[in-house]
């Protein structure tokens, strides 16, 4: 696919070996193959030499991955071979100023990959709560963007846009700016693939930003969205095992995915270990315990006059909760999830039972082994 990819020359005729090459890639919160995906890049463009090309760790504004953490992510000999920048959302300075989108944000992108000659996006589709699908110019807005410029496309607005949902990118204004700061930045070349639930990739897109993108979007609407016919009772879902039930934070994705066909009044159980705690950052926790229920928490956070770091996760959470309760299966203390406004589960099995007392004999139960990796959906919001 690398050397025919779509709507572009083959990578390889992309670079020349005087060329500053920069290659984006995912950090740990996301299974993306790197170690595969970047060998097999970094061979197409041996004509450049190593000290010319960065590797962009795309945080977004996650914490930095330990060097332990970016040798099993990279492997030790890419990591000991190219120069590795871990994206500081936070430090102004090593960011660089683009411009205003059109909805209104300012937007500032990692330096490192501004000023390099040929810029190279990696990642993997799957669907995403609120941007849609992931891959293609997410890779840039969010995962090399600013602080500021991550509040702005995540801000309390463009989460409740209608069309800011699982599987949607035209109309969708959060995807829409992602694709417009992309675009800005005119990258060479973007290699995307999907996966299926053992991590294997089963697809690889790569070429021209948007028709490659289309292109792994139009696949994964195909093999990883299920249309159903009605909502059920009950919904048991994951958020897809390691590594993406690190924490609970990241498991809101399968809650929400979850959310997409559970009916109103009905419940929502979520298997995710949460190894990592409830977040990498202390404001999901502390915005969760500044309000006394959800639907206050919403309203909180649209009368607010600022974005806050994680403010997103909390208002989709918040907005599942409105309308359905929500159990929590994990490692963690209850006291942890119970701050969360969440309820405990000690036992999926006998949590079930009882939800199927209360809902009667007839309770209708669905099953999402794969979390945010196989989102259904409801055919008449098709």
């Amino acid at each position: 696919v690398l050397r025919n990819p779509i709507g572009t020359p083959p990578v390889a005729a992309l670079v020349s070996p005087t060329d500053p090459v920069a290659i984006v890639f995912s950090d740990q919160t996301r299974p993306q193959p790197r170690r595969r995906m970047l060998s097999v890049l970094l061979d197409e463009i041996v004509s450049v030499p190593p000290e010319q090309i960065v590797l962009i760790n795309a945080l977004g504004s996650h914490r930095p991955n330990t060097d332990a953490e970016l040798v099993e992510m990279l492997g030790p000999e890419i990591l000991g071979t190219y120069p590795i920048v871990q994206h500081n959302a936070f430090d102004r300075e090593s960011n660089e100023y683009l411009g205003r989108t059109t909805a209104g944000h300012d937007m500032w992108i990692d330096s490192a990959y501004t000023q390099a000659d040929v810029n190279i996006l990696t990642g993997f589709i799957e669907p995403h709560l609120f941007a849609g699908l992931s891959g293609g110019p997410k890779a840039v807005l969010t995962g090399i963007a600013s602080q500021d410029s991550i509040l702005a496309n995540h801000s309390p607005r463009m989460i409740a846009h209608p069309r800011a949902t699982w599987g949607v990118t035209e109309g969708n204004p959060i995807w829409e700016e992602m694709r417009q700061v992309a675009l800005w930045t005119e990258p060479a070349f973007l290699f995307n693939v999907t996966l299926n639930r053992d991590k294997q990739i089963t697809g690889v897109f790569a070429g021209d930003l948007e028709q490659a993108h289309k292109a792994g979007t139009e696949f994964v609407a195909r093999t990883a969205m299920v249309p159903v016919e009605e909502p059920f009772d009950i919904v048991i879902t994951s958020n897809s095992g390691y590594p993406l039930d690190l924490n609970l934070y990241q498991s809101i994705k399968g809650v929400s995915a979850a959310a997409q066909v559970v009916k109103p009044g009905g419940a929502i159980i979520i298997a995710a270990e949460c190894w990592s705690g409830v977040a990498d950052h202390a404001q999901y926790t502390q915005l969760l315990q500044s309000a006394p229920s959800p639907q206050a928490l919403l309203e909180q956070i649209h009368a607010a006059g600022e974005v806050i770091q994680d403010q997103w996760q909390v208002q989709v959470q918040a907005q599942v909760q409105s309308r359905a309760e929500v159990y929590v299966k994990s490692s963690l203390d209850a006291a942890d999830v119970e701050g969360a406004m969440l309820r405990v589960c000690n036992s999926v099995e006998e949590t079930v039972a009882r939800l199927v007392e209360r809902y009667g004999p007839d309770a209708t139960i669905c099953v999402l082994p794969e979390g945010p990796m196989t989102i259904p959906y409801l055919m008449a919001a098709d």
